[in-house]
């Protein structure tokens, strides 16, 4: 009997079951009001049948056997009031006109009522018997069930109405009550979605939470700027409520991608939630369809270049590292997301030459992004030598393998630490700056030599995030170096797709610099992250002072006063004209040879860092400005 059920389809089975609701209505409506009864004759079942004919159509037009009403909000019950209606209308009028004797309008009225209570009952009869449930337990058994988790969505937007729905009835786990919603925009205010009033803006937060018992508070906005979500979160975190964020489910949807309905809230949203998309004012044609080179391919940078590039349908990717695992890893990863494109890994050192040269002649790369390059301050402070030989020396051998085999163009990722350097690493880095520049204005042009120049990026290798998260789960001490320390910060993902952009955009012979947005203070970073973790900083985990290391500065820059930074069509990307007419390519060419000589690598570290330092602070670029002090710091630290 079960299999046979079974075998019945669905919308066949709810409307068998809506035929039986409805003629009972009409039974019952007919021994209830007077002057009626049950039927007798022919004529009678036939009114009778005629009607149930009229509400199964009403209902099937209306599309009600289309859904699935166990995961419909009870919004949808006017779908259900507006196809009785409906059948109401057409029953009466059709009483009326062929048979008006067994069936008065108020009968039909009546009836077409009680099955509708009947109808709602059956689609939502889970809600119903979990209601009769918990309130028989809480009379004969005094259980009562928990208390709902009471939540305030911030952001009345599709995706506050989405969140809205799925935590209302789609949280198997964990039962929430939405409260309400906080929007700013005031033509929302006192409205209703979803059966949850807009209750203020982001000024009324603390009042809410304070007023309505709120538990949880989700943001569910996904183009916040940095700032204002800084606004916002400093505003809830004034509350003890806790605090979550909901996915952007388009892009989970693009990602193919299934995540929870909340997830903590993250270093990234402090920057604002950017979205990744390529900017139609850019001819992006430069990248596509080209053999692509990726040095440093394992690192930070490296493996988001090489992630993003994919979707510019190269004709082939060459990523050169030489991290063993971290090139196998990636390899593996873009591989199979990508089974129909080349992609060839590459085992190899920049300062090897000739190990270089047998790639570039195999594979004839079109377009370089140059991120191989040893990036920590304190530790370069320690082995200069090892700056000068991957840093600088290792740019030499790429960028003029690369002018030799007419690559189109070639990208070097640069630092906001080149600017006015105080490190080795800063030092270095300026150096290739002026590597290329020198480059540029010898022998022929036909590689377009460019430098993208940024600040930090958030979750890199070495980053303070990373670092904190660390700490905060060992239960502290958060180190931090000064309280007044303030830095740039990007997610990679935002620095990579502005890194394509501007290899596009360069003519040659050109420095850009990222737009960065608003500078932070190391300190209040750390300070928020111990909050977002549920604890409170300097007293469940302390913040302590370690005063800043060698080479590190107090406030990082991306220019200098003589740099003159000009739009471009991209509005994240600035162009510098940082260069001056009296630059003698040649001689920075023959001190760059000579500092790459293996007997001046192998001196002392004094003499190689007082080349450096003469190499990008004499001649044409003292306004580069390492100072003296600096130098003898330098040399003698």
């Amino acid at each position: 009997m079960d299999s046979t059920i079974r075998s019945i389809p669905r919308a066949w089975q709810a409307a068998l079951v809506d035929t039986l609701i409805i003629t009972a209505a009409y039974l019952v409506t007919l021994l209830l009001l007077p002057f009626t009864g049950i039927p007798r004759n022919t004529g009678d079942v036939l009114s009778v049948t005629a009607m149930c004919a009229i509400m199964i159509t009403s209902l099937y037009l209306f599309k009600v056997y289309q859904r699935i009403w166990s995961r419909t909000s009870g919004h949808s019950i006017k779908v259900l009031v507006a196809a009785v209606g409906m059948a109401t209308v057409a029953a009466i009028i059709a009483e009326l006109i062929f048979r008006p004797r067994l069936l008065s309008p108020n009968s039909i009225i009546m009836a077409h009522i009680l099955a509708l209570f009947g109808i709602v009952a059956v689609r939502y009869r889970s809600r119903l018997l979990s209601g009769f449930r918990w309130r028989w337990r809480a009379i004969w058994r005094n259980e009562f069930p928990t208390q709902p988790t009471r939540v305030l969505i911030i952001g009345a937007g599709e995706s506050g109405q989405t969140l809205a729905l799925r935590l209302k009835h789609h949280s198997h786990d964990t039962a929430y009550h939405v409260v309400g919603f906080v929007d700013d925009d005031r033509e929302k205010q006192n409205k209703i979605i979803e059966g949850c009033t807009i209750l203020g803006t982001r000024a009324d937060i603390a009042r809410l939470v304070q007023e309505q018992r709120i538990d949880l508070i989700v943001v569910a906005i996904h183009t916040l700027a940095g700032a204002d979500f800084r606004d916002i979160l400093a505003r809830c975190e004034s509350t003890p409520a806790r605090i979550k964020v909901a996915p952007d489910l388009f892009r989970l949807m693009d990602d193919h991608t299934h995540g929870a309905p909340l997830r903590d809230v993250q270093p990234e949203d402090l920057l604002g939630r950017s979205v990744i998309a390529r900017h139609e004012a850019v001819d992006l044609s430069p990248v596509k369809d080209k053999s692509i080179l990726i040095t440093g391919a394992a690192g930070s940078i490296g493996s988001e270049l090489s992630r993003q590039i994919m979707d510019y349908c190269p004709h082939q990717v060459v990523l050169l590292d030489n991290n063993e695992s971290g090139l196998h890893d990636l390899q593996m990863e873009l591989q199979a997301k990508h089974p129909t494109l080349t992609i060839v890994p590459i085992l190899a050192d920049i300062t090897h030459k000739a190990a270089l040269r047998a790639v570039f002649s195999s594979y004839r790369p079109q377009v370089i992004f140059h991120a191989a390059a040893y990036k920590h301050v304190p530790m370069l402070q320690y082995h200069p030598l090892e700056a000068i030989r991957v840093n600088l020396i290792g740019t030499l051998n790429v960028a003029e393998l690369a002018k030799r085999f007419d690559v189109e163009r070639f990208v070097l990722i640069s630092t906001d630490k080149a600017v006015r350097p105080s490190s080795v690493m800063g030092a270095s880095k300026r150096a290739c700056e002026l590597l290329l520049h020198a480059l540029a204005h010898s022998g022929q042009r036909r590689t377009r030599f460019t430098a993208v120049r940024f600040g930090n990026v958030l979750n890199s290798r070495g980053s303070v995030v990373p670092t904190f998260e660390r700490q905060i789960a060992a239960g502290g001490p958060v180190t931090v170096t000064d309280p007044e320390m303030t830095r740039y910060f990007m997610s990679i993902p935002e620095a990579v797709n502005l890194i394509i952009h501007a290899a596009c955009l360069t003519q040659g012979d050109d420095i850009f610099i990222l737009q960065m947005g608003e500078v932070v203070r190391i300190v209040e970073l750390a300070e928020r992250m111990i909050r977002l973790h549920g604890l409170r900083p300097y007293q469940d985990i302390q913040i302590a002072f370690t005063g800043i290391r060698p080479g590190e500065k107090m406030h990082e820059e991306l220019f200098t006063s003589d740099e003159k930074p000009e739009s471009t069509l991209h509005p994240g990307i600035i162009k510098l004209n940082t260069w001056d007419d009296d630059f003698a390519a040649a001689d920075f060419l023959d001190h760059v040879y000579l500092m790459a000589d293996d007997e001046t690598l192998s001196s002392a570290a004094s003499v190689v860092l007082e080349r450096l330092l003469d190499l990008i602070d004499g001649r044409a670029e003292s306004r580069v400005g390492v100072s003296l002090s600096l130098k003898t710091e330098l040399i003698e630290g």
